[in-house]
């Protein structure tokens, strides 16, 4: 499996409800580079599988556009908007954030992970479009 088909799978593995997500596709010496609106994260395996079941406990579904997905030997960059339906609210779905990250891969496994991300202000239709013109 190429980088680029490793990264897709990831995305489309159903990460709201796939509790072995992190084991099928983390490396076991993986870190998460992390800067959002809340700061600078830097999570490690162990802290990335607590990160995933709290996502689990908050989300019944989640869903990403793209709108650029580029692979470098074993780099993929990816821009995209997060999609989510709540606990609370399960039959609405709502944008969570913006995100562009950087995948390394290694040993078949996500190694490396550098994102950006902020919230999606879905009442701003400059950002919104932004995120809806694909160049993939």
């Amino acid at each position: 499996m190429s980088a680029k088909e490793l990264v897709k799978a990831f995305y489309n593995s159903d990460l709201a409800n796939n509790a072995n997500v992190v084991a099928e596709f983390f490396h076991e010496k993986s870190e998460l580079h992390w800067t959002s609106s809340q700061g600078f994260t830097l999570l490690k395996y162990n802290d990335i599988k607590k990160f995933f079941k709290g996502t689990r406990e908050s989300y019944t579904a989640l869903r990403f556009e793209f709108t650029h997905f580029i692979e470098v030997n074993n780099t993929v960059i990816t821009r995209h908007t997060l999609f989510a339906n709540t606990i609370e609210n399960p039959d609405s779905e709502i944008a969570l954030a913006h995100f562009a990250t950087i995948w390394e891969v290694k040993d078949g496994k996500l190694y490396r992970g550098y994102e950006i991300s902020h919230q999606a202000n879905e009442n701003n239709q400059s950002s919104m479009k932004s995120y809806t013109e694909r160049k993939i």
